[in-house]
This record gives C-alpha cells, structure tokens and sequence, in this order.
C-alpha cells in the first residue's frame, strides 16, 4: 500500500457509489418478489442497446447511446411487464429466454466488427476504472430521481412503474460498470442480510456493498487484476462474512 493514492480509483469508486444507492433497494425488491434474473436481463438488454447504436455508426460518448440503452432497457421492461401479467407461474423462465435472446443478439451484431470481442467484454466485465467524473454527472441525476421515487411511492409503483424504473437504473448503471456488476450489486448484498431485522437490512447492504467496491478497486490497482471480476469477489467474500456475523438464520426459511 505505500505509495498508493486513493485519488486514482476515485472516479471509479463514486461511480460504485452511484450503482448501489439505487440497486441495493432496488435488488432487495428483486429477492421479494422472486424474479432474480430481471436484472441480468434488462443489463444485457441496455448493452444490446449500446451494442445496436455502435452499429449504427452512432457516437460512443453521445447521448445518442444513452437514449438507445434506455429505450431497449424499456422496451425489455414493458414486455416482462406483459409476460408476466399473461403468464405469471412461468415469468422467471421468460426472463430468462429474453436475456440468452438478447446477449446472442449481440454476438451476432458484433461478429463481423474486429473489436467486437473487446467491446462486448467491456459490456460485460466493464471498465470502472476508467470511469471519469464527467461521465458521474448523468447518473447522479438519475440516481437522486429514482431514490425520490421510491421513497415517495413505495408499493405503489405496481408492476409496471417498478419494471420501468428498474430500466432506467439499469441503463445508467451497465454502461458505467458493466452487467456483471449490475448483476452482483443488485443481488450479493441484499442476499448477504436477508435474515437481518428489517430495519438492518438496508445499512448493513450498503456497508457490504461499499466495502466490496472499494476493496475490490485497491486490490484492482495493487494487482493489476480486472477491476469488475475483483469487485465481484469481493462482494461475495464480505456476503458471505456479512452473512455469517448476522443473526442465526432460521433454517426453516432458506
């Protein structure tokens, strides 16, 4: 650690911030309401966005992009919305269809481009470490909004509103950090204190949450190891502490 400066992860690190503000409360929905894969899904089908835009010769910077990411992570949103209300006892199997579609999709969009493998592993694994802070503003903006909305709506969001809102993070998040980060943010730290009292719970999710990404990000840069797939091992190493120091869990609920 001599020598380290934390200045250097910085951006990275807000960036994580900003991901789990809206994707713990978010993520701990997800486990209520049994539908694990949505997140994995819609992420995979906001980089399809990014993945169509790029072939369409659209600014990789612009706002283009975001629009693109945002209306096919809400076009995804509307049709698990209708899936589910047509056939509800078979929802997680079509999530799961719809996220193989969307990620084969993108192979085949990116098969013929000569950097098409690299940018689908930075879809996939991200490039957090390269975030910088002009690209925070944007997120934090939409970050403050769907926190206000939750706060303000609660259960009353319905199924739509909370398919959609869960969009608009989602296209925030994948393009600062990649799916496998919106994957592991949403779901490792609500999973981590799902036995913990209620009022526990969120806390002690953002505690494990911010832990994973800073350790992971220092580690990242001391090891000269992959940012994103060390944040990832870090949030489930610090669940599964976390896990372990919490109340025992009645076994008759696992």
């Amino acid at each position: 650690m001599e020598g380290f400066d934390f200045m250097i992860v910085l951006p990275a690190f807000l960036a994580g911030l900003l991901v789990l503000a809206t994707h713990i409360p978010l993520g701990a929905q997800v486990l209520r309401r049994g539908i694990v894969f949505i997140d994995l899904a819609i992420a995979q089908i906001a980089a399809l966005g990014v993945i169509v835009a790029g072939a369409a010769g659209l600014d990789p910077a612009g706002w283009t992009v975001q629009l693109a990411a945002g209306a096919a992570a809400v076009l995804g949103a509307l049709l698990l919305t209708w899936t589910e209300k047509r056939w509800p006892d078979v929802q997680e199997a079509q999530i799961g269809v719809l996220f193989v579609l969307a990620a084969t999709a993108g192979l085949l969009l990116v098969a013929h481009n000569p950097h098409g493998g690299e940018h689908m592993q930075d879809l996939l694994a991200g490039q957090i470490l390269w975030v910088s802070y002009g690209q925070l503003a944007m997120p934090a903006l939409g970050a403050v909004l769907i926190l206000v909305l939750l706060a303000s709506l609660g259960e009353r969001l319905g199924r739509l509103g909370f398919y959609l809102l869960f969009a608009l993070a989602v296209t925030a998040s994948v393009q600062l950090v990649g799916v496998y980060l919106v994957f592991a943010s949403l779901i490792v730290p609500s999973l981590a204190v799902r036995h913990y009292a209620q009022r526990r719970k969120l806390p002690f999710a953002y505690l494990v949450g911010i832990g994973g990404y800073g350790a992971g990000l220092v580690l990242s840069v001391l090891l000269d190891l992959p940012s994103g797939a060390l944040i990832v091992w870090c949030l489930a190493v610090l669940a599964i502490l976390a896990y372990a120091a919490g109340p025992r869990a009645n076994t008759t609920s696992l």
